[in-house]
């Protein structure tokens, strides 16, 4: 299928994906290639004509991610923002761009302030060097230093850190080191998640073959409540699973994915959810440039999400946010009252004193948090 077919009337966030690394993480099952260098500038023009296609459409907020953004060639960035130039944004637009500590430059740093980038995500993951080489990273401590302080030396006011917990020979001691120093940077944003050993990677074969150090359940679990006791004491609200911002700081393009509204992803492996359908890009960068080339994007798996599919991804979804779900909001989208539709799974759960039950709210308790992706899989329907 060629082109969006786009309503103009309702606003929605843009994510643009940058699929290229230096070095690919020993963790990561993203679209993202290392040793593809020489595709940048060819490969950005194609995203240029894709982000064209967005057309007129209203956008509230930019994400570009990756992959490692900041690895773009200046030439490849340009491409990007003479598009961008051309869309209509909403005027108090967040635009965020991720990036790894060695790939920003003080010439990038200036590109990213013309094109009026506002947040910058910036993946740490932890504050040991050992810990750094034996999960794959390509910078050190001392990289990372010195990139947030340029940043904010360029005017950044509104930064993420991203840190992982879970990992290889971590000890809680390092986890507390890793959040503790990062605090004391002061950053509007931090973000914690919990190592995931997906397949296809090679951490998931190192776990197969037993030789992945991690370590245990009870520790993970009390790396996880230092976390929020900690974070909490020293000012940064949790407002999502992994999620934790100073006041007025939350990333508001995540929340359009976890409120469950709409947008449109750019770039090979991105995916759409725009006009109640749900499609995807090819993660092929050569088969993504070619199609560029015709101006012709094949958009994938497109589906008509079924009020089912829609339910179960409001539930799940919003179940992530600390606040949880609104049954009210749940009532205006689907015209049906949601104890109707999850009566005996919600009730299982509010007595079990997984989900909590306040006026209009429903969320999931702190142990409820814990084994939510158990309690998701009952939200299904079929």
């Amino acid at each position: 299928m060629q082109g969006k077919n786009i309503d103009v009337k309702k606003a929605v966030a843009l994510y643009i994906h940058i699929p290229f690394c230096k070095k690919k993480c020993l963790y990561c099952d993203f679209p993202s290639y290392s040793g593809k260098e020489k595709l940048m500038v060819s490969y950005t023009k194609a995203l240029a004509r894709d982000i064209e296609s967005v057309g007129d459409r209203k956008i509230r907020t930019i994400f570009i991610g990756g992959g490692t953004p900041t690895y773009l060639s200046l030439e490849s960035w340009n491409n990007i923002y003479e598009v961008l130039k051309k869309i209509n944004t909403e005027d108090n637009l967040e635009f965020t761009v991720e990036g790894n500590p060695g790939t920003f430059t003080e010439d990038k740093f200036k590109v990213l302030r013309k094109m009026g980038v506002n947040r910058l995500s910036i993946g740490l993951q932890a504050w040991q060097n050992s810990i750094l080489k034996c999960i794959g990273r390509i910078h050190t401590l001392e990289d990372f230093l010195k990139t947030y302080d340029m940043a904010r030396k360029f005017g950044f006011s509104n930064i993420n850190i991203d840190l992982m917990f879970g990992l290889p020979g971590q000890t809680i001691k390092d986890w507390k080191e890793s959040l503790q120093n990062v605090v004391k940077l002061n950053p509007e944003h931090i973000s914690c998640y919990s190592l995931i050993v997906e397949k296809g990677t090679p951490f998931y074969n190192a776990h197969q073959s037993k030789s992945l150090n991690l370590p245990g359940e009870e520790e993970e679990r009390q790396m996880y409540y230092f976390t929020l006791d900690f974070l909490s004491k020293m000012g940064y609200e949790q407002y999502e699973i992994s999620n934790f911002s100073k006041k007025d700081r939350k990333c508001k393009h995540n929340l359009i994915y976890w409120d469950m509204e709409e947008y449109i992803g750019c770039g090979a492996g991105a995916h759409s959810y725009v006009d109640g359908y749900r499609y995807r890009n090819t993660k092929n960068i050569e088969e993504y440039i070619l199609q560029g080339n015709l101006n012709q994007f094949l958009r994938l798996d497109k589906h008509k999400n079924s009020i089912c599919d829609s339910m179960e991804e409001f539930v799940f979804m919003g179940l992530r946010k600390i606040d949880g779900i609104s049954t009210e909001d749940f009532y205006r989208r689907f015209n049906k009252d949601i104890y109707s539709v999850y009566g005996d799974v919600i009730e299982k759960y509010i007595k079990m004193g997984i989900l909590i039950k306040e006026g209009h709210k429903l969320y999931l308790s702190k142990r409820g948090i814990e084994v939510s992706n158990s309690v998701m899989c009952d939200f299904i329907l079929t």
